[in-house]
C-alpha cells in the first residue's frame, strides 16, 4: 500500500527550504551537511530524506521556489493605466518589497546557483532574464528617446538599477516598507533624472 502524504507535507517542505537556505547562506552549500540541515529544521535526518533525497534537490527547490515566485510577483505587479514613469516607480518598489525576508534565499542564489547541473542553472537564468527584460522594458518606456536603438545602453542602465537594488538589499535587509519605498523613489529618480534631478 502506498504511503499517504501527511496533511502538513507542504508546510514541512517549506520549513525545510527556509531552514536549509539559512544554513547554505551562512555555511556555504558545499560545507553544509544533511545532519546540520536536520538540526536547523528541528527534525531527524531520516525525516529530511522523506521530503528530499539529496542536498542538491533541496538547493534546486530553494532556488526554483524563490526565483519563480520573485519573477511572478514582479511581472504581475499591477501597473494598468499608469504613465511610464509611475510604472517604473511601482515596479522598483515592488522588487524591494519582494526582497524583504528573503535574505538567505538571495544569498544562496548568489553563492550556490553554480552548484546546480547546467540544465537547472539555465532554468534559473530564465527567471532572472525575465526580470531583467521586464525592468528593461520599463526603463525603455520611461525614456524612449534615450534607449531607442541603444541596446547596450539599455542593458547597462537595467543592470545598474538592479545593482542599486541589490546593494540596498545586502546592506539594509532589516528596512521596513516605508524605507524601502523611499529608497525605490531615490533609485527611480536617479535613473530618470540623474544626480541633479533628485
Amino acid at each position: 500500500m502506498a504511503r499517504t502524504i501527511a496533511k502538513d507535507h507542504d508546510q514541512k517542505r517549506a520549513q525545510i527550504l527556509k531552514s536549509a537556505a539559512k544554513v547554505f547562506a551562512e555555511e556555504g552549500f558545499d560545507r553544509a551537511s544533511m545532519t546540520k540541515l536536520a538540526t536547523e529544521c528541528g527534525i531527524s535526518k531520516a525525516n529530511i530524506y522523506h521530503y528530499y533525497d539529496s542536498k542538491d534537490a533541496i538547493l534546486y527547490d530553494i532556488l526554483d521556489s524563490y526565483l519563480s515566485t520573485l519573477r511572478d510577483r514582479i511581472l504581475d505587479v499591477d501597473t494598468e493605466g499608469l504613465p511610464p514613469e509611475d510604472r517604473l516607480r511601482r515596479v522598483i518598489r515592488e522588487i524591494l518589497r519582494a526582497y524583504q525576508g528573503a535574505d538567505h534565499e538571495h544569498q544562496v542564489q548568489i553563492s550556490a546557483l553554480s552548484a546546480l547541473p547546467e540544465d537547472q542553472q539555465d532554468q534559473m537564468r530564465t527567471y532572472q532574464r525575465d526580470m531583467v527584460k521586464f525592468m528593461g522594458d520599463c526603463l525603455r518606456q520611461a525614456a524612449p528617446e534615450v534607449f531607442e536603438d541603444a541596446p547596450a545602453k539599455l542593458r547597462g542602465a537595467t543592470m545598474s538599477v538592479y545593482g542599486m537594488l541589490n546593494w540596498y538589499f545586502m546592506w539594509n535587509s532589516d528596512a521596513g516598507a516605508q524605507e524601502r519605498d523611499d529608497y525605490a523613489d531615490l533609485v527611480c529618480d536617479l535613473a530618470l533624472k540623474g544626480l541633479r534631478g533628485i
